[in-house]
């Protein structure tokens, strides 16, 4: 094992695959005589050239739609956004044609592509800058869902992302990009849809994902010094969603509070909530308790987004709620 930094996982990701396969390419603003915005596709322009490495204008939806042309046409594309705040106009492209173009042509064209790129907050960039779009993307049929919380998962799940048959959109986090963690200097894949158990216990199951699992693990150490074992589920997938491991531990620890950065309303954990009491109720000691970001726009001033994101002593609240513990 060595240490790398996240950005890297995900660059060698991105050239091994390409070394692999002619037909995989990557584009888009500032990809390739840039380095990239957050230094991604630092290099890549060299080693692969101009034809495989290509700048876009500003313009999410010109290049989005190319990207599923192209797709569409026997290339591989990786689609990168400066940040999926700005992916909302390319929307259309992706929910209207990569996420259908299989089942509207009646299986004869797919649509193999990867859009990446950062998500969620990222300190005081304001309301426009910092939402979390998992559920929106894990909504649309069609589609799969990755959003990865450290280097390891990064580089194995990108792999996985870039030779699956259907369109998958990857959510990283520009506060992670320079995250380091141990990453095989071997060749590895994650399979898509399986969660990892980061931390096991009997009391509590946290689930999260993407940077908040930092939340989650936080939240735990802070248990475990008054001896509460929290279980720490990090789903890894969205979409598909690994519900096998979330009903299992569930089944042990008979809570489940869930860490995540999105709006409330019809959010990832709406989800999990509704599966979980279908499906595990008699299991249940306590009902199900979630953190979200706040229900309404992030403002600037770094008190507001402190409030506004979910955190370690709200989350330890939350477990100690569920465990009828006296505040």
């Amino acid at each position: 094992m060595r240490t790398i930094p996240f950005r890297q996982a995900i660059r060698e990701a991105m050239e091994e695959e390409m070394r692999l396969d002619p037909r995989i390419f990557l584009m888009g603003e500032e990809v390739a005589q840039y380095n990239g915005a957050y230094k991604v596709s630092q290099g890549m322009l060299e080693e692969f050239g101009d034809k495989r490495i290509i700048d876009t204008p500003i313009a999410e939806l010109g290049f989005a739609a190319i990207a599923v042309g192209a797709a569409s046409n026997g290339t591989r594309p990786i689609v990168e956004f400066m940040t999926w705040n700005f992916a909302v106009l390319a929307l259309d492209q992706i929910l209207n044609h990569a996420a259908k173009m299989l089942s509207m042509s009646g299986g004869h064209f797919g649509c193999p592509i990867v859009f990446r790129g950062p998500n969620g907050s990222a300190g005081q960039l304001g309301a426009q800058h910092s939402q979390a779009f998992e559920s929106w993307y894990a909504n649309i049929p069609g589609l799969k869902v990755i959003s990865v919380s450290n280097p390891y998962d990064a580089k194995g799940l990108m792999k996985a992302a870039i030779r699956d048959e259907n369109p998958v959109v990857f959510m990283e986090s520009e506060v992670m990009y320079g995250d380091v963690g141990e990453v095989p200097e071997e060749e590895y894949l994650i399979p898509i849809g399986k969660a990892a158990v980061r931390r096991t216990g009997t009391d509590v199951t946290i689930v999260s994902f993407n940077k908040m699992m930092k939340v989650a693990l936080g939240a735990a150490d802070e248990l475990a010094k008054e001896g509460i074992e929290a279980e720490v589920i990090d789903l890894r997938t969205i979409r598909p969603l690994d519900w096998h491991t979330i009903l299992e531990s569930v089944k042990k620890t008979n809570r489940l509070v869930i860490v995540e950065e999105q709006w409330p309303f019809g959010s990832v954990s709406t989800e999990i909530t509704y599966r979980i009491q279908k499906e595990a109720f008699d299991f249940l000691d306590a009902p199900i308790r979630r953190i979200c970001s706040a229900d309404t726009n992030m403002h600037y001033a770094p008190n507001l987004v402190a409030a506004y994101l979910p955190d370690v002593p709200r989350t330890v609240q939350l477990v100690k709620e569920v465990m009828y513990m006296k505040k």
